[in-house]
Order: C-alpha cells, then structure tokens, then sequence
C-alpha cells in the first residue's frame, strides 16, 4: 500500500531511498506546491498526491507533479514528469514542466525539503 506524506519541514534522503525501494525501485513520485513550498510524496499515482494537497488547502494551480531519483545527484535527482502538468489553460501543454521559472522554484523547493 502506497502511503502519501505532506512534507513541510523536510524528509531524508535515506526516507526517500527507502520508499523508492519499497514503490518504483529508483524512484518517488511527488507533487510540488510552488506558492506554499511543500511537497507530498509516496502516492502511486501523482493525482492521487495532487488529491490529498487540494484537500489540505493547496490550489492546483501552484501544484506540479515530478519524479525524485534519490540516488542521483544534484539536479538529476529531479524529473519534471507528470500527466498532472498536462494544463493548456496555464501554457502547459506537456507532461513536463515547461516553465524554466517553476522549474527553478521547484528545485529550490525540494533542495530545502530534502535533507542528506
């Protein structure tokens, strides 16, 4: 069972490499809320992430789903790879995060979040 998990003030790189084990093998999916910098993580699917954040008062506008490979380094630690992004009404027309700024404020976020 695939349990999702609101994180605020950081997770580990070993929590992260052990719930990868646990789910996908190399990876964690998660969803980035870019306005309230936080995250949820662990869900099978991102919708299901994006569900729970909506619940706890996230806009979906600010959420985007990426993929977190937490035996890789740096940047490549991060996919921005989602069918959540999928949103034309925002000029986003690809599973990616097309926006080189929300790419970046979704870097900056998950660098704070995730603790070595």
């Amino acid at each position: 069972m695939f349990e999702i998990k609101i994180v605020i003030d950081g997770v580990t790189l070993h929590e992260l490499k052990s719930m990868a084990e646990n789910q996908f093998g190399s990876l964690v999916k998660a969803v980035v809320d870019v306005e309230r910098k936080m995250m949820a993580i662990g869900g099978e699917l991102h919708s299901d992430e994006e569900t729970i954040m909506i619940e706890n008062g996230s806009l979906q506008k600010d959420l985007w789903g990426i993929n977190i490979y937490p035996e890789q380094p740096g940047a490549d630690r991060i996919e921005f790879d989602s069918m959540i992004n999928i949103r034309p009404y925002l000029g986003n027309k690809s599973r990616s995060v097309e926006n080189h700024d929300t790419q970046i404020r979704i870097l900056e976020i998950t660098n704070q979040l995730i603790k070595d």
